[in-house]
């Protein structure tokens, strides 16, 4: 069976709309508006597809030092996916309504968990309407499955390690997001602005063509390579707000073929809950 591990496009998604072996999650989230996202969902979602929360299933507890949107126990987590239908056979797509802002969690966490059978819906459901497709309001119905994780460590990395690193030591942080935040202007979902010192900004959004889908491989590739010089991808580091975003970077490197990249999930809202950490503002 071919698997689709970057991304998928409506037409083949659609060839697998009735696959047994395929689970289709859509992610779509409103970080103002927390339940918008699963009430969209019950209005209409694509044939199949199960809705995947944010906080409450892309998410773990917070503690106040953990970030924004903290992973979950991968153990709990696999339980999850298994609860969901997700076996390691299974070939699962993520897709949302904003282009794949929130359906990269759940693709760079299946891979974190070295399920590497994932892919994000190229143009989301604007992508899907758009190619014909139905939308339904049905409820999804799916049988359980044994997903057994095989956690890749090294894939996420913390802020100690960011800690330690320095521009000698050849490392690259990415920040996802917008250039106004990055700057420390206009903050409004952490209680500081600024950005982790030595960061490039790279908003995710410029991965985007205006209709909402990945530039292509070429395109995508021709910009990070300018962006982190002479580096592998394994020495790029990408952050964001609270690890979601940040993984909309690391997905436009695999597609350019620029594979190895590392998350740091707890991303700003982590790092400026401690005090004693440096803060960098402007450009």
């Amino acid at each position: 069976m071919r698997t689709f591990s970057t991304l998928i496009g409506a037409g083949d998604l659609a060839h697998h709309l009735h696959d047994a072996r395929w689970r289709i999650f859509d992610c779509s989230f409103d970080l103002v508006h927390p339940h918008a996202g699963e009430l969209a969902y019950r209005e209409a979602h694509i044939p199949g597809a199960i809705y995947a929360h944010l906080e409450r299933d892309l998410s773990g507890p917070l503690n106040g030092r953990n970030g924004r949107h903290p992973l979950p126990d991968p153990a709990r987590f696999s339980a999850k996916l298994g609860e969901w239908g997700v076996g390691q056979d299974t070939q699962v797509v993520a897709c949302d309504d904003a282009g794949g802002t929130y359906a990269v969690r759940l693709w760079w966490m299946l891979r974190w968990l070295g399920h590497d059978a994932v892919a994000v819906l190229d143009g989301g459901l604007n992508a899907w309407e758009a190619a014909g497709h139905d939308l339904t309001d049905a409820e999804s119905h799916h049988s359980h499955a044994v997903f057994t994780p095989r956690l890749r460590p090294e894939a996420a990395v913390g802020a100690r390690f960011v800690e330690s690193q320095s521009p000698q030591d050849g490392a690259l942080l990415l920040d996802a997001r917008n250039a106004q935040r990055f700057r420390g202007e206009n903050e409004t979902l952490d209680p500081v602005g600024g950005h982790i010192p030595g960061a490039v900004n790279r908003f995710f959004k410029d991965n985007l063509e205006p209709d909402g889908r990945f530039k292509t491989a070429e395109v995508l590739r021709a910009e990070y390579q300018q962006l982190v010089g002479g580096r592998g991808a394994s020495d790029v580091i990408h952050s964001c707000g609270s690890g979601v975003t940040a993984c909309h970077n690391l997905l436009a490197m695999e597609v350019a073929g620029l594979t190895g990249s590392r998350l740091y999930p707890g991303s700003w809202s982590e790092w400026c809950a401690d005090p004693s950490r440096p803060v960098a503002t402007g450009s």
